[in-house]
């Protein structure tokens, strides 16, 4: 495995410019010609599949939801981040770079960040003139808020339902496209297997989940934008039926897959309240902009947080980091939180959470501020825990959320897998090892709107992609595949249910490779994972036909996949031996319970190559940094 990351020469600000001036164009008449398979309709998705139908391809769009309006990225709250410096409060282009090249605890490539940063200016116009409604000051300027992990306010909202009017722009566009006939939107249709011809990455094995068919779709180039694999954990803050299949097939048939233990824990989510709940809710990350954490000094103080004094009270986050305070990175709280309630000062059932309180900041500007900005979180806070945010502090605690691990791809955004593209949080590319708040709208629609559509016209003015009938040898072939895998789930006929098995796997994997991992307790997962995987082929229970709407059957085929998933997450991460961003490792920290980070050892992407029935072999892409020198992460 080959991995080229085709990052451009010369200097940081002009590599994007000159790299699309030097790319190779098709003309608009063999555009006419061209169809693209697009996998997924959230942002990334949706935002390619109308910007290259607008272009003039075919494009073939597949999400397994009846609607794209249902993707997860609806479920985005807090904002989108562009480097507008609409408040002049010394923002610019390259202080988004910087801050995410620091964020990500200098493990992303800086030319994919400083193009990401260029383009964000863009996307928020894009926004505007599909009608986004944004918050707005009163002269009628966009209004911007903070988020962790930076000092300027650049974060563009739409109270807290931003990733809906985000999505519902791009929904918008996408159906245009329909209505023009470029697109043709496949709902209900999950993707099972990838095809590929001669080495190269060309059409797709998908199911009708309503019916149960099974058929191959043919085309020059496949677009994967099918999210992260939090999931994996059981309890996330994603939606139930995110999961990682289309990017785990791809990983199967030659995709390099890097860095998949740079998941997220997200500072702000509901506490779990059962054990046979589903899923976790986020609470939008820009409540730390008004909201105070803080728990109790003493582990014994059981009293209610209204009868607990201030000088009882510790706020360990702006304790610990004076200068960014309630506004410390991601990565930083969840562990700061962690800390305090493993020293037995959480609140609530279990003591599995901190207070988030807005009692100051509704003294000093009133209940109607904190209303108007806050209040359709503060009613969704109350529809879930019967508790009333005004009234009693919040309770939070982390949850697994963003993963910035994903396929490998490169400057063009091209896995290694010629033809295949990966968008969105499904590629590893622009994060590092921690995603700042408010940048995985701004990546998703980057990639959608302004990146891939130029990059794949290049893939495609110079690639020899001869035409592929449907019923061709290898679409026969991934077809056989997928009726055998699923014939195998439904004959199995044990006891348990998937989620009995996947909810075994995520207690496992949050123990050892949540919050914070060590040696022992990684390979303690890799010795219990493998016989978690025999067990669920021998003992699981999926009721139904193959023929039908059978929806246990496409939640055991994503659980068998997490079972396999699952090794690779924790392979990398006892191969990192380091601390970054949100990778912890208990052995490699400072005295004070900071990351340590080894930038002569560490500085670089892990690549994952796929080895059937051997351990996965890692592939290094050295990641230099001529712009931004690697320096201790510090926030305090």
């Amino acid at each position: 495995m080959r991995l080229d990351s085709k990052i451009p020469s010369g200097p940081l600000e002009s590599k994007w410019d000159r790299h699309r001036f030097s790319e190779k164009l098709v003309s608009p008449n063999n555009k006419r010609n061209l169809t693209v398979i697009v996998v997924g309709a959230g942002l990334a998705g949706a935002s390619a599949a109308s910007t290259l139908g607008q272009l003039g391809y075919h494009v073939s769009c597949f999400c397994f939801h009846d609607s794209p309006r249902r993707a997860h990225s609806i479920a985005a709250q807090g904002g989108i981040n562009a480097a507008k410096n609409y408040q002049d409060d010394g923002d610019s282009v390259g202080r988004l770079f910087y801050d995410t090249i620091k964020g990500g605890d200098f493990r992303s490539r800086e030319a994919n960040v400083y193009r990401l940063a260029q383009v964000s200016t863009q996307i928020v116009d894009q926004c505007v003139a599909l009608g986004i409604p944004f918050a707005r000051e009163y002269g009628g300027q966009l209004a911007n808020r903070s988020f962790g992990g930076v000092q300027v306010s650049r974060t563009f909202y739409c109270r807290g339902q931003t990733g809906q009017q985000l999505l519902l722009g791009a929904y918008s566009a996408l159906c245009w496209q329909i209505e023009r006939g470029q697109v043709t939107m496949h709902p209900r249709t999950e993707l099972l297997d990838l095809i590929l011809v001669d080495g190269q990455a060309r059409g797709i094995v998908a199911r009708d989940l309503v019916t149960g068919r099974i058929s191959a779709h043919m085309a020059h180039a496949v677009v994967l934008a099918t999210g992260g694999y939090s999931n994996v954990y059981y309890l996330s803050t994603n939606a139930s039926g995110c999961n990682v299949t289309a990017t785990y097939r791809a990983w199967k048939h030659g995709a390099a897959f890097a860095n998949p233990c740079f998941t997220q824990i997200h500072p702000t989510a509901i506490p779990p309240g059962d054990v046979h709940q589903a899923k976790l809710t986020l609470m939008s990350e820009s409540l730390r902009n008004d909201g105070r954490l803080w728990v109790p000094k003493l582990s014994a103080d059981h009293r209610s947080p209204g009868d607990i004094p201030l000088p009882d009270r510790d706020y360990f986050l702006e304790r610990r980091y004076p200068r960014f305070g309630n506004l410390a990175p991601r990565d930083i709280a969840s562990r700061a939180v962690k800390v305090v309630c493993d020293e037995g000062r959480g609140v609530g059932p279990g003591g599995r959470g901190v207070y988030l309180d807005f009692s100051d900041v509704m003294e000093q500007q009133g209940l109607e501020v904190v209303r108007e900005r806050y209040g359709n979180l503060f009613e969704m806070y109350h529809r879930i825990t019967g508790e009333d945010a005004y009234q009693v502090p919040m309770r939070i605690y982390p949850a697994p959320h963003y993963t910035m691990g994903g396929l490998w791809v490169d400057y063009n955004l091209m896995s290694t897998v010629p033809g295949l593209f990966v968008i969105g949080e499904a590629n590893f590319a622009d994060h590092g090892a921690n995603r700042l708040g408010a940048s995985s709208l701004m990546q998703g629609l980057a990639d959608g709107y302004f990146i891939l559509p130029y990059t794949i016209g290049h893939y495609l003015a110079t690639a020899t992609l001869p035409p592929i009938p449907d019923d061709h040898a290898e679409a026969r072939e991934a077809i056989q595949r997928v009726e055998t895998r699923i014939h195998r789930l439904l004959t199995v006929k044990g006891c348990r249910t998937a989620a009995m098995f996947h909810r075994e796997l995520g207690t496992l994997l949050w123990n050892h490779c949540g919050m914070s991992r060590n040696e022992s307790g990684l390979t303690s997962a890799l010795r219990a994972i493998p016989t978690l995987r025999e067990e669920f082929w021998r003992d699981v229970m999926v009721p139904g036909s193959g023929n039908s709407f059978n929806q246990e059957l496409e939640y055991a085929g994503r659980v068998a996949d997490y079972l396999e998933f699952a090794e690779l997450l924790c392979h990398d991460a006892l191969h990192r031996q380091e601390s970054c961003g949100a990778h912890f490792r208990e052995e490699y920290q400072t005295e004070d319970g900071e990351p340590r980070r080894d930038d002569a050892q560490f500085a670089y992407v892990a690549a994952w190559e796929y080895r059937e029935e051997t351990v996965p072999v890692v592939h290094k892409e050295p990641l230099a940094f001529e712009f931004v020198p690697p320096t201790m992460r510090s926030y305090q």
